[in-house]
């Protein structure tokens, strides 16, 4: 008679632990599932932000399009006073976008970007066109690496390594000592740079503003140049030349070559259309836009030819 009790209370207690622990169960289950369908939730979310920032930044890339073509109608000279060179600051793109949101979703959405002459930078294109070594080229880049106190003997290195590139297999055999290695890949982009013995990030940070890789051969625009191009386009001229150029230039636009050679009364130097010019054919275009957690940015270049603009590459990150 003393024993169903003690029975009965151990089944009891049994039967507790068992609701508990099923109860546990489905708690983790449940919770399971709510982290699951949060996830993916947020999943959407950066999907949907992220398509959204590719579009507003494919917009400001067709109106930079725009401001260079209508530029290129108007305009027979290419200078940091136009239009296309004043940079856009961070504008706030709330009312345009997500316009249906509840009353608690914080929004803050962001556009900024700028134009910038390609050709303002050294093209590194020169040293090599067509697989040929330009030595005149060479000695310009020298220069330029000079300027930022780096090893002159890179230009050359990176002449050489843009040569291998060019080379077809079937003229391997005679190319000789030019080709002893593994094949280069193309050199397209400053970063692409690393693959040439001697080029190291901390270098690239320096010459990143300074050089550029274009489809072709081009001249620097004087109107837009820094003074360590023009300094390393033209070597015979002194930083103190230079440099009064470039607040000659602050004053008023090179109209032409001639116009840039007469702003040094005294000095001789020789400029030539096919290295120097008052026009530009490549710009940069670089723009950040910023919605709630996310950003965007991109950089892009675009080749105008007269009043017609067509997008060269696009980079994004």
């Amino acid at each position: 008679m003393r024993i169903v009790p003690c029975i009965y209370a151990r089944q009891h207690g049994v039967a507790v632990i068992t609701a508990l622990l099923l109860t546990t169960l489905a708690i983790t289950i449940v919770a399971s599932l709510f982290w699951q369908q949060q996830v993916q939730v947020r999943s959407i979310e950066n999907q949907r932000l992220q398509l959204q920032q590719q579009w507003i930044l494919r917009g400001a890339l067709d109106w930079a399009g725009l401001i260079l073509r209508e530029d290129g109608k108007y305009s027979s000279v290419d200078d940091l006073d136009e239009p296309w060179a004043v940079p856009l600051g961070e504008t706030r793109l709330d009312q345009y976008i997500e316009s249906v949101r509840a009353d608690t979703d914080v929004v803050d959405a962001t556009l900024s970007g700028s134009i910038s002459d390609a050709q303002a930078r050294y093209n590194l294109t020169n040293l090599c066109p067509n697989g040929i070594i330009n030595p005149v080229e060479v000695a310009v880049f020298a220069r330029l690496l000079e300027n930022k106190k780096l090893d002159s003997a890179l230009a050359q290195a990176t002449a050489v390594a843009m040569s291998l590139t060019l080379i077809k297999p079937e003229s391997d055999a005679a190319a000789g000592d030019r080709f002893n290695g593994p094949r280069l890949m193309k050199l397209a982009h400053v970063d692409d740079l690393l693959a040439v013995p001697g080029f190291s990030p901390e270098i690239l940070s320096k010459l990143s503003d300074l050089v550029i890789f274009l489809p072709r051969a081009t001249p620097v625009n004087i109107n837009t140049a820094s003074s360590e191009v023009l300094s390393a386009r033209i070597g015979t001229l002194s930083p103190e030349d230079i440099e009064t150029l470039l607040k000659s230039r602050n004053t008023a636009s090179y109209r032409d070559l001639a116009d840039f050679t007469n702003r040094l009364p005294g000095k001789h130097f020789s400029v030539s259309p096919g290295r120097e010019s008052v026009t530009t054919n490549y710009f940069l275009v670089k723009g950040k836009v910023r919605m709630s957690r996310a950003e965007l940015d991109m950089q892009a270049l675009i080749e105008r030819n007269g009043s017609n603009t067509k997008l060269i590459w696009i980079r994004q990150d």
